[in-house]
């Protein structure tokens, strides 16, 4: 299967706490519900998650079930023809352009998706220790 997609939840500061990459031919409210379960153990005080459309559906109540949050969806208005950057949203498109800065997670190198979650994390790891650094 060509093309994956990469699901990841971020903090408010923009850094990954859970990421899952599956191939494309996956739906995203379907496949969002294994990263989703990645923050149970991890994240207890976790009381609101934001989304963007492509999240409506069931994902929402199964959420509210299983994780004990809130899912918040942040939907785009047609009404204006230029760009807005939508509210919390944000901050999950600027990680993702973040992982353009490395090569190995610019384009499908990998073999496998694992492989390529474990870059993820690699490069948000090197992201944080420059911070520190600086």
């Amino acid at each position: 299967m060509k093309g994956r997609k990469r699901h990841i939840i971020t903090d408010t500061q923009g850094l990954v706490l859970a990421v899952q990459v599956h191939p494309a031919n996956h739906h995203d409210s379907k496949a969002a519900m294994g990263v989703m379960r990645q923050l149970k153990p991890e994240f207890k005080r976790l009381k609101k998650i934001y989304a963007d459309g492509g999240y409506r559906g069931e994902l929402k109540d199964i959420v509210k079930r299983e994780l004990k949050c809130t899912l918040k969806i942040t939907l785009r208005s047609d009404k204006s023809k230029q760009f807005k950057p939508l509210p919390k949203r944000w901050v999950v498109e600027r990680t993702f352009a973040w992982f353009e800065a490395y090569r190995r997670l610019s384009r499908e190198y990998e073999f496998k998706t694992q492989y390529e979650e474990n870059m993820i994390y690699l490069a948000m790891i090197r992201l944080m220790v420059s911070r520190l650094h600086n």
